[in-house]
């Protein structure tokens, strides 16, 4: 069944072939995610309207660098944060709890559980309690004035649901991707 295929070893090879570059290939990738997450989560507060459009985007690059190596995306999850703190700080307190986190969170899923159902879900955790720390522990309006701050089973079950289909968006985007970069690192 799909959601029960083991999905690790497409990642693996990519991983290996990854690891055979220099540390600071590595480091420089890790950078470059990094700029390109800042200027994506960013996009929210300097272009207004689409800029809301753009900031989901900010997942990718923590997602693949996190999913290549686990230090480097690390590095680029913390780089982030500290470039949102000189670009536009006041994403800096959505990006750790929601696109940051899901990408980090989903890359280290490939690391640690081999099926699909099991990366997706442990992302979709994290990502509902990113938003829930936010939401009701900080009383952050995350999802707009509409949701209140008081705790409800239902909103968090709508957000859970939400954040399960999100990531199981992501997931895919992200297999995606790496058996076109194995592809490439193959044919090198």
């Amino acid at each position: 069944m799909y959601f029960f295929i083991s999905i690790s070893d497409d990642v693996r090879s990519t991983q290996l072939a990854f690891n055979k570059h220099s540390k600071t290939r590595q480091l420089v990738l890790g950078a470059l995610f990094a700029s390109i997450a800042a200027v994506l989560q960013a996009a929210g507060g300097f272009l207004p309207g689409i800029g809301y459009f753009i900031s989901p985007f900010a997942t990718a690059p923590i997602l693949f660098c996190t999913m290549l190596s686990l230090p480097v995306g690390l590095m680029s999850f913390f780089l982030t944060n500290l470039l949102l703190l000189v670009l536009q700080p006041s994403e800096l307190i959505v990006f750790p709890f929601t696109t940051g986190l899901l990408g980090f969170g989903t890359g280290v899923a490939f690391y640690v559980f081999k099926k699909r159902i099991s990366i997706i879900g442990s992302g979709a955790i994290l990502l509902t309690l990113g938003i829930i720390s936010l939401l009701y522990g900080f009383s952050f309006p995350v999802l707009g004035p509409a949701v209140s701050d008081t705790f409800s089973v239902l909103i968090t079950g709508g957000i859970f649901l939400f954040a399960f289909i999100y990531n199981w968006i992501w997931v895919d985007i992200g297999l995606i991707f790496f058996k076109r970069l194995n592809f490439y690192f193959n044919n090198q």
